[in-house]
C-alpha cells in the first residue's frame, strides 16, 4: 500500500478515536492520536492478520500494552474490518465490546487484554518465546508509551527478550514525551531510551517522526530483518497529532472534548482528509 493510501486511513482513524472518545464522555485520546500513524502502518501493511479470522494462529500477534490508548486500537481495527465502524461510538457504554482499556474476550482483533501499564510487553514477550519454542512462524509486535516505561516490570521482560534472541518480538515506544502528569522528564525520565534497550541485548532503531511512514518502513522493515535480538522501535511523535488544539498539550491525555471542540477536531480532520 502507498503512503497516500496510508495517509487517507491515519485521518479515519483520527476520526475514528474523537468520535469514539467524544460518545464516551471520557477516554485518552492524546496518546491514541499520536500512534495512529503506528497503529495504521501495523495493521494494514506490517502484520499478517486477516479480519474474517481473527484467532488464525498462524496470525501475527499485538499487544497494546499502553492500554489506556484502546481508542486508537479500536478505530484501526474498524478501518480494517474486525467490527462495524459504528461500534465506535459504543465506547465506554455499559454492554458495548468496546470497553476503556482491551478486552480479547469481547473484541474482535484483540489478543491481549492490557490495562495495567508494564504488563503489556510481558505478554508479548512470552507469545514470542511460545513462538520460538513450538517452530511457530508469526511475529510479535507490542506498542509501549514512554511513561510506560518508567514501570521496572517493562525491563524484567525485556531482559528476558535479550537474553533468549527473540528475533521474533518487535517493541514499539511512542515517545511522545507526555505523560498524564507532564513531561517525561518532569516526572521520571527513561532517558536515553534506546541505549537502556541496546543494554538489554535489543536491537535498536531511532525514527526521527513517527508520524512518518517513509520512516516508519524503514524501520519495520529493518526490524523484521534482524537475526539473533528483538528490535526496539523508539518512535518520536507529537502527542494529540492532527488536531491543533491537542497537539502537545498534556491535558489531552485522559479527557473528551466537548461539543464546540468535538466540532473543531472533527472539522479539522475532514479538512485533512480533503487536502490529501
Amino acid at each position: 500500500m502507498d503512503n497516500l493510501a496510508l495517509k487517507k486511513i491515519a485521518v479515519e482513524v483520527r476520526k475514528g478515536i474523537i468520535e469514539g472518545v467524544h460518545a464516551a464522555k471520557s477516554g485518552h485520546p492524546g496518546g491514541s492520536l499520536s500512534a495512529a500513524e503506528i497503529f495504521t502502518y501495523l495493521y494494514f501493511e506490517e502484520m499478517h492478520v486477516d479480519p474474517a479470522n481473527p484467532q488464525d494462529p498462524a496470525r501475527d500477534r499485538f499487544v497494546l500494552s499502553k492500554g489506556h490508548t484502546a481508542p486508537g486500537l479500536y478505530a484501526t481495527l474498524a478501518e480494517r474490518g474486525y467490527f462495524p465502524r459504528e461500534d465506535l461510538t459504543t465506547l465506554r457504554h455499559i454492554g458495548s465490546h468496546l470497553q476503556g482499556h482491551p478486552n480479547m474476550n469481547d473484541t474482535p482483533g484483540i489478543d491481549m487484554s492490557t490495562g495495567s501499564l508494564g504488563q503489556g510487553v510481558s505478554v508479548a514477550v512470552g507469545m514470542a518465546l511460545s513462538a520460538k519454542m513450538f517452530g511457530d512462524d508469526y511475529r510479535v509486535y507490542t506498542l509501549l508509551g514512554d511513561g510506560e516505561i518508567e514501570e521496572g516490570q517493562v525491563w524484567e521482560a525485556a531482559m528476558l527478550a535479550g537474553n533468549h534472541r527473540l528475533d521474533n518480538l518487535c517493541l514499539i515506544v511512542d515517545n511522545n514525551n507526555l505523560q498524564i502528569d507532564g513531561t517525561i522528564e518532569e516526572v521520571n525520565a527513561a532517558y536515553p531510551i534506546d541505549e537502556k534497550f541496546r543494554a538489554f541485548n535489543f536491537h535498536v532503531v531511532n525514527v526521527a517522526d513517527g508520524n512518518d511512514f517513509d520512516q516508519l518502513r524503514a524501520a519495520f522493515a529493518e526490524a523484521r530483518a534482524t537475526k539473533g535480538a528483538p528490535t526496539a522501535i523508539i518512535c518520536k511523535t507529537v502527542k494529540g497529532k492532527g488536531v491543533s488544539f491537542m497537539e502537545g498539550q498534556v491535558g489531552w491525555h485522559g479527557k473528551a472534548p466537548n461539543d464546540e471542540q468535538y466540532e473543531q477536531a472533527m472539522a479539522e480532520l475532514v479538512k485533512a482528509g480533503e487536502e490529501l
